[in-house]
C-alpha cells in the first residue's frame, strides 16, 4: 500500500471517531450543567479542555459559554476538531483513497457529510439539539458498520481500524482525567448525590451505562467505573480494549509487510506496562498520572504509526 493511502485511511476513520466523540463530549456538558446551579462557565469549560481546544476557542472569544461553546464544538469553521470540521476531513481523506474503500463504505460517508452539512448550516436551536446530535452519531455509526460489513480483512481495513481505536482511547482517557480534576466542584462531592449524578453521566458519554450495569451491578461506585473504562477488555471503549485491538492490527500489517516497526513495538509496550495492571496498581501510580502517560504514549504511537508507513511510498 501507498503511504499516501495508508495515511488518508488512518486519518478518515480518526475523523470519523472524533466527530462522534465531540458529539457525546457536548451531550455530556448539557446533562453536567443540568446538575450544577449557577453559572456553566466551568462546565464548558472542561468540556472544551477536554477536548483539547481550550486555548484556540480563547483566542476567538473572551468568555465561555453554552452559546459559544456548544457552536465551536459543533459547526465553527475556524476550529478543525468541530464536529462539522471532522466530517469534512474524514469525507475528503475518503475521496483520496476512493479506490480502497467499498461503494457502501464511500456511500455511508458521503451521507454523513451531507446531513452533516444541512445540519449544521446554521446555529441550532436548543430543542433540536439532542435529535441533531443522535443523528450525527447515527450517521457515524453507520461508516463503521459498512465498514465492518462490507470491507476485506486486509491492510485497508487494519489501517481503518488502527485510527479507530487510536482516538477511541484518545477520548476515553481524557472524558476519565476531566472528571477526576475538572468536574467536581470540591473535594467534598466526592461520593456526593452530585458526583454519582457526574458518574453516570461520564457512562452516558461513552454508551457505557447499560454495560456497566450488566457488569458489575445497579450502584454506581467510582471505582469500579474507573475500572471498567480502563482495564475491563470487555468495555468496547475501555482503554484495555482500545490497545488490544491497536495492537492486534498492527500485527496484522506486520505479518503482511514481514517486517516489525517501531509503532507495533510502542503499541504493545504500552499494553505490557499500563493494561495489565490492577485498578490498585493504577491508583497507587495515580490515575491522573497513569491517564497522561496513557495519552503521551497513545500520541507518540500515532505519530510513529505516520512516519513507519512512510516506507511504503
Amino acid at each position: 500500500m501507498l503511504g499516501k493511502t495508508a495515511n488518508g485511511l488512518f486519518w478518515m476513520y480518526r475523523a470519523l471517531e472524533r466527530a462522534e466523540n465531540i458529539a457525546r463530549l457536548i451531550e455530556t456538558g448539557q446533562r453536567i450543567a443540568l446538575t450544577r446551579l449557577g453559572s456553566s462557565e466551568d462546565e464548558w469549560r472542561s468540556v472544551l479542555q477536554t477536548s483539547g481546544s481550550l486555548d484556540a476557542y480563547e483566542t476567538f472569544y473572551d468568555e465561555v459559554n453554552r452559546d459559544h461553546a456548544v457552536d465551536w464544538l459543533l459547526r465553527s469553521k475556524d476550529n478543525p476538531g468541530s464536529v462539522m470540521s471532522c466530517i469534512s476531513q474524514a469525507r475528503q481523506n475518503a475521496r483520496m483513497v476512493r479506490t480502497g474503500l467499498t461503494t457502501e463504505v464511500w456511500e455511508a460517508t458521503n451521507a454523513a457529510y451531507m446531513v452533516a452539512k444541512d445540519s449544521l448550516a446554521r446555529k441550532v436551536p436548543d430543542r433540536d439539539m439532542p435529535k441533531v446530535l443522535r443523528m450525527l452519531r447515527q450517521r457515524a455509526g453507520m461508516v463503521r458498520g459498512a465498514t465492518h460489513g462490507t470491507m476485506l480483512r486486509n491492510d485497508v481495513y487494519d489501517f481503518a481500524r488502527i485510527g479507530t481505536f487510536l482516538e477511541r482511547a484518545d477520548n476515553t482517557a481524557r472524558i476519565i482525567d476531566v472528571k477526576y480534576y475538572v468536574l467536581l466542584p470540591t473535594v467534598a462531592s466526592v461520593g456526593s448525590s452530585i458526583d454519582n449524578v457526574q458518574w453516570e453521566i461520564l457512562l452516558r458519554s461513552v454508551s457505557g451505562r447499560g454495560g456497566f450495569r450488566m457488569a458489575y451491578g445497579a450502584q454506581l461506585e467510582p471505582r469500579g467505573i474507573a475500572t471498567f473504562l480502563t482495564l475491563d477488555r470487555r468495555m468496547p471503549r475501555s482503554l484495555a480494549f482500545c490497545t488490544s485491538k491497536i495492537l492486534g492490527n498492527m500485527n496484522y500489517l506486520e505479518s503482511d509487510y514481514g517486517v516489525r516497526l517501531q509503532s507495533t513495538q510502542m503499541a504493545e509496550d504500552l499494553q505490557q506496562r499500563f493494561m495489565r495492571m490492577s485498578i490498585d496498581g493504577v491508583f497507587d501510580y495515580g490515575l491522573h498520572e497513569y491517564i497522561q502517560k496513557v495519552l503521551g504514549d497513545i500520541a507518540a504511537i500515532g505519530h510513529q504509526i505516520e512516519i513507519d508507513y512512510r516506507f511504503y511510498e
